[in-house]
């Protein structure tokens, strides 16, 4: 069988962010499985000659724009397409849409029929797509996404006293790590983390970026955020780390948050505990269908309850304990290994329908 991989996410912005993150990791794992079982499986790009796509029994792509046209208009072979949320659909006020995304959306949905199966990071992210793009449930593959092995505990003083010195992090913080979007609720972070009086770092590339359209109803929430307390000591933006510095962050921050309105998976929650970093985060479907007992919950639009949570595991260390145990034996549920084996089982679903 011959399987392409459509990479261009790896090419563009997508790159450094999730959605980059999931293709090259499910690259690595799905080489692996092909040369087990004697496929072949090549990488190609949305841009791919159309003649070339139809010597390929089944393409993935691994991202789906909801508001751009990224699916072929002319279905060349079997269709598999990786759709991680629809969260813009849920917040329409923060996420407008305009002439373009509105017919963009349309034709996208359009395009979505034809798919012969969807992949997802979840069991709520599912549910979503069933509501919001009508595809059909039994078409619809939830596959947990996984965690590298770099990021685990380390205990090498050197090291973390070196990371803690290169970005100037202080000795007891909270971390988030990620977007700066509506939905991840920072500016509700920030002002928890001040009534405790706790550091709050924020690594991602987007915390630092100078070029940002101030009049763009998307960005409105990061500029109240920048506004408020840009050139505050004590919310400390680091911007984009690469990986090996960000496992000894993990390790070195007190506690991880994440506060988002609303997650498809929460990657950063899944390093955080593997790296044996405490987890308090947002009581929203995705994040406690995927975590459970591993983090510590809380309602993302209580300033006090984001704060107690917070608070709770800064202060009681046996709780704090429980909670980096339940996490560190969580995160080894997930793996790209996994994840790549539950993926080709959808193609093999696939192409014994076509057989």
């Amino acid at each position: 069988m011959r399987i392409a991989l459509d990479t261009s996410p790896l090419k563009s912005g997508h790159s450094i962010r999730g959605i980059g993150y999931y293709t090259h990791n499910l690259m690595f794992e799905l080489k692996r499985v092909a040369r087990r079982d004697n496929w072949l499986l090549d990488e190609v790009s949305s841009k791919t000659n159309k003649k070339k796509l139809d010597t390929y029994d089944l393409i993935h792509y691994p991202f789906f724009d909801l508001f751009f046209v990224s699916l072929p208009l002319i279905k060349p072979t079997n269709l598999v397409v990786t759709v991680h949320d629809i969260i813009p659909l849920l917040y329409p006020k923060h996420y407008p849409l305009g002439i373009k995304g509105k017919i963009g959306f349309q034709i996208q949905k359009f395009l979505l029929r034809k798919v012969d199966a969807v992949i997802t990071d979840c069991k709520t992210s599912k549910e979503d797509i069933i509501k919001y793009l009508n595809y059909p449930r039994e078409r619809i593959f939830p596959i947990y996404i996984g965690v590298k092995d770099k990021f685990r505990e380390i205990t090498n003083k050197k090291l973390l006293d070196k990371i803690r010195v290169k970005y100037k992090l202080p000795n007891r913080f909270v971390l988030y790590v990620g977007d700066v979007n509506y939905n991840k609720n920072l500016l509700m972070l920030a002002k928890a983390c001040k009534k405790i009086n706790t550091p709050l770092v924020i690594v991602g590339k987007q915390a630092i970026e100078k070029e940002v359209d101030r009049k763009h109803i998307e960005n409105k929430s990061w500029v109240i955020f920048l506004k408020k307390y840009e050139g505050d000591p004590s919310i400390i933006r680091v911007g984009f780390v690469p990986s090996e510095d960000l496992v000894v962050i993990y390790n070195l921050a007190s506690v991880y948050c994440q506060p988002s309105l609303y997650e498809g998976f929460g990657l950063s929650v899944l390093e955080a505990m593997a790296s044996g970093c405490p987890v308090a985060c947002s009581q929203t479907p995705a994040l406690a269908e995927i975590y459970r007992e591993a983090a510590f919950f809380f309602d993302p639009t209580d300033i006090n309850d984001i704060a107690e949570k917070i608070h709770t595991i800064l202060i009681n260390t046996k709780f704090r304990k429980r909670l980096v145990y339940n996490g560190l034996k969580s995160a080894k549920r997930f793996s790209w290994k996994k994840c790549a084996e539950e993926t080709f089982a959808v193609y093999n679903i696939v192409k014994n329908e076509h057989n």
